[in-house]
């Protein structure tokens, strides 16, 4: 049995949590300005993670018009996260070493690897936070399975249409 996660609550602050980047810095959503996106993917070890980044980087771009700052982050150890993003060329911060207390702060589902193939430690399925100007949470989309998560390019154009419109964060009734 496991504890269970407790899911963090559209318009409710992001927490301020702090993880190392790839590229030598740090990544704290909480503290960034501005709107921003995280995505939580599984780690190295996962395809279906990997396409999902390189959609992600391919629609950079887009999000950056539209003023919206994207970020990656996983459980992986640094090692390991700075070879995927350097071998696919990820342009995005990328952080790493999520901690499972951290996923479980997140409201993040949490698996066990498969094989020491796999992967060597527990690891958060998908998730993925918009946070908004004032740090409150806009969009939260958790998943347990790596088969589902936000179409990125109708997620940008949704947020695209918030932005304009000043369109309230839903889901808090």
């Amino acid at each position: 049995m496991t504890t269970a996660s407790v899911r963090l609550p559209a318009a409710s602050p992001f927490p301020a949590l702090t993880w190392s980047r790839t590229d030598g810095g740090s990544l704290n959503p909480a503290a960034m300005e501005g709107w921003r996106l995280l995505v939580i993917y599984r780690g190295a070890h996962c395809p279906l993670c990997r396409s999902y980044l390189k959609t992600l980087e391919r629609l950079q771009a887009g999000f950056a018009e539209a003023g919206i700052a994207v970020a990656a982050l996983s459980s992986d150890p640094g090692e390991r996260a700075s070879k995927e993003a350097s071998e696919e060329g990820w342009t995005f911060p990328v952080g790493y070493d999520l901690s499972q207390a951290e996923m479980r702060q997140l409201g993040l589902y949490v698996s066990s690897p498969r094989s020491p193939e796999e992967t060597d430690r527990n690891f958060a399925e998908p998730g993925l936070f918009v946070i908004n100007p004032e740090g409150a949470i806009q969009i939260v989309d958790v998943s347990n399975a790596p088969f589902a998560r936000p179409d990125l390019e109708g997620l940008l154009n949704g947020l695209k249409f918030i932005i304009a419109k000043d369109y309230p964060i839903r889901g808090t009734a």
